[in-house]
């Protein structure tokens, strides 16, 4: 006997077929913590872009789930980097040129696990989300954070 047919007759040995998802994809517990955590990050944008669409045109915005390891802490006038003590919450990269000498457009770079871990309730990490983001739009156009959050 083969053994990939030893291997099928394992995983489907009571004539049931194979397992499907334990929730319908259209149910909220489907969802994995990442896409909870980007669907959380456009929340937080869509007011912010609403308010200003035409001064963030030329801006992205991402998410990572951990910064890049570096041995120095990165100074946060310096990198665009929001820190909380030691650890990194975002980035915001300007533009530029990239390694094969394309354009680059600016970006906020958003560390989903740093985030998370800071927050006690889902209700705590999205006024966490909204005000990292609220802080790195205002830091892209130059201007105070209460400008940016409409106060």
């Amino acid at each position: 006997m083969a053994p990939s047919s030893r291997q099928r007759r394992r995983r489907d040995r009571h004539g049931r077929g194979l397992r499907g998802p334990l929730y319908p994809s259209t149910l909220p517990a489907a969802s994995s913590r990442a896409e909870k955590f980007d669907a959380l990050v456009l929340d937080a944008l869509e007011p912010i872009e609403a308010r200003w669409r035409h001064d963030l045109t030329e801006l992205d915005v991402a998410v990572d789930d951990v910064p890049e390891v570096d041995t120095e802490i990165p100074s946060p006038e310096a990198e665009g980097v929001l820190l909380d003590g030691a650890v990194p919450l975002s980035r915001l990269v300007p533009a530029g040129v990239d390694r094969t000498g394309l354009p680059t457009r600016a970006r906020i770079v958003l560390y989903r696990r740093p985030l998370e871990a800071r927050a006690k309730d889902p209700v705590e990490l999205s006024e966490l989300v909204h005000d990292v983001l609220v802080e790195q739009v205002a830091n892209y156009l130059g201007v105070e954070p209460d400008i940016i959050d409409g106060g």
